[in-house]
């Protein structure tokens, strides 16, 4: 990835787009074949030549068109024939976004293919599931799992629709008139290129491009930040039903030798911030002055390749984290038990509710059992089997099913029918 924002790759992709003109302009007659030719043969450039004219001349472009003729000769004249520097700029632009985009869509791939895996290991392994971080009712590991893909699926969805809409060139001229050349010639340059040409556009394309870009990145790195702050809430000491992969020499504490910090995963959330940082800034890139200032090149130069780079890597990081994921399934089974049977609390509701009791009056029998598990830490079920209100209307194996916890996860296969089109 950083090959690809590197100042060589970058003039690489200008003078790729310099060519493709020349030759579009060489078919349409407005250059003659044999300076199309040694245009082909000898345009090259050095990085430092470009950068030693730039000092000089202030304007990177001119510094490039300069470096570049130096290499070529009189043939050079047809060089930049008709085009403002943004023509060039924006389009090799699209031609980086695509080599990064390339990158970070192999890595979502990877990504979903791992989540896979691990949803359908882990399909039918109970734990439970928390509503603002109190126990609530049980689910199963391969269900949050199943989650976590289905919304990278979407993530992957959005990702592929964004990079079409920035992988677009422009050859429009100084306002977007096509004062200099027709628009034929950046139909037939984009065509050459691979890429696809703005229906309209000023001496720039439009911004909101860029922001829809990198607000999708943003919300991607939003997905690895929540995956990641759940396994972070997992692995907490009074939690530890999941961790991190912590590595045979890895060290948690300078101070402390027993720590296991997810150091991993507290990576991922901070660097989220940094995409979503950078949105912002695409965000207040699309409005500029009339048909072009430059306020918005400076930071593009800062948060294309950050962005690009950060999600790149983070895919990886992430993948990595999933993929040798340190599940501790004794401790999801002990927490399924830690509030000693009032997890079912709800589904004893529905119950009584079913047997013609009023909602009203059925909760107020299980909560005053409810409340006595906490006060005087007993057992839910126990009580339950004691009110002569409840077991009036429901028999002891009535009871027996409504604390089972399978009974509560009868439809998870239902649920991977949706996500995978197979239970597993």
């Amino acid at each position: 990835m950083g090959q690809i924002w590197s100042d060589e790759n970058k003039f690489r992709a200008w003078l790729e787009v310099e060519i493709a003109v020349c030759e579009v302009l060489a078919e349409m007659g407005e250059i003659p074949e044999d300076a199309l030719k040694e245009i082909q043969q000898k345009a090259d450039f050095s990085v430092d030549r470009i950068l030693e004219i730039e000092a000089l001349t202030r304007h990177d472009v001119i510094a490039f068109t300069t470096a570049v003729a130096e290499k070529v000769g009189p043939a050079s004249r047809f060089i930049h024939f008709g085009l403002t520097s943004t023509d060039v700029v924006d389009t090799a632009q699209a031609l980086q976004i695509r080599e990064a985009s390339q990158l970070i869509e192999a890595e979502i791939v990877e990504l979903l293919s791992i989540l896979k895996s691990q949803a359908l290991r882990y399909k039918d392994l109970p734990m439970i599931g928390r509503t603002h971080g109190i126990h609530a009712e049980p689910v199963t590991f391969g269900l949050k799992l199943a989650v976590w893909y289905s919304e990278m699926e979407r993530n992957l969805e959005r990702f592929r629709r964004v990079r079409e809409g920035l992988e677009v060139g422009k050859i429009s001229g100084p306002v977007g008139s096509f004062s200099h050349l027709p628009p034929q010639v950046e139909e037939r340059v984009c065509k050459k290129l691979g890429i696809a040409f703005a229906a309209a556009s000023t001496q720039t394309l439009q911004r909101d491009r860029h922001a829809d870009y990198l607000c999708t990145l943003a919300i991607l790195g939003g997905t690895y930040d929540k995956i990641a702050t759940e396994i972070r809430h997992l692995l907490r000491t009074e939690v530890q039903e999941a961790s991190e992969p912590f590595g045979a020499n890895q060290k948690g504490s300078s101070a402390m030798p027993h720590k296991k910090n997810p150091i991993t995963c507290e990576q991922i959330s901070g660097l989220a911030r940094v995409l979503r940082s950078n949105a912002q800034v695409a965000l207040e890139n699309m409005p500029l002055w009339h048909e072009r200032d430059i306020s918005h090149s400076s930071a593009e130069r800062v948060i294309l390749p950050d962005s690009t780079t950060l999600t790149h890597y983070l895919t990886r990081k992430l993948a990595a984290i999933l993929k040798d994921l340190v599940v501790h399934e004794s401790r999801m089974a002990a927490n399924l038990v830690l509030t000693r049977g009032l997890i079912f609390s709800g589904t004893l509701l529905l119950e009584l509710v079913r047997k013609g009791v009023l909602r009203e009056e059925a909760y107020s029998w299980v909560q005053r059992n409810a409340l006595r598990v906490w006060d005087e830490a007993t057992d839910f079920e126990t009580l339950i089997t004691k009110d002569p209100d409840i077991t009036t209307h429901l028999t002891s194996t009535e009871l027996q099913g409504i604390f089972n916890v399978q009974n509560r996860l009868q439809h998870i296969d239902a649920v991977f029918e949706r996500v995978f089109g197979s239970s597993g």
